[in-house]
């Protein structure tokens, strides 16, 4: 499986900012991405999604606007910029780039990481 490793997460008031991290250990650029979080006693949900080889950004209705998915120019570390954060989206986030993405759903079997924890005071 391709090595990620999340980063970026830290403490932040309601309104402010923080760009997390997916470093892979080779190029995303064959792979599709996706941002994932999951808050104590929820389920995980899918935040912002890339398909190989398409430029093309989504993100789920509760971030649109607020988030956005890049990647690097040497295309081994996927963003997930996200402004004005909301104490509901205090939660740790994942990143997965060993599924697929149909352009609804993201589906993988593969291990999730430890995540990087987001916490969102207000």
């Amino acid at each position: 499986q391709v090595q990620v490793v999340e980063s970026g997460g830290g403490l932040v008031q309601s309104g402010g900012s923080l760009r997390l991290s997916c470093a892979a250990s080779v190029s995303l650029d064959g792979y599709d991405i996706g941002w994932f979080r999951q808050a104590p006693g929820k389920e995980r949900e899918g935040v912002a999604m890339m398909r190989r080889g398409d430029p093309a950004t989504h993100s789920a209705d509760f971030v649109k606007g607020r988030f956005t998915i890049s990647v690097s120019n040497d295309k081994k570390t996927a963003y997930l910029q996200m402004n004005n954060l909301k104490p509901e989206d205090t939660a740790v986030y994942y990143c997965n780039v060993e599924g697929f993405y149909n352009g609804t759903y993201y589906s993988t079997d593969a291990l999730w990481g430890q995540g990087t924890q987001v916490t969102v005071s207000s």
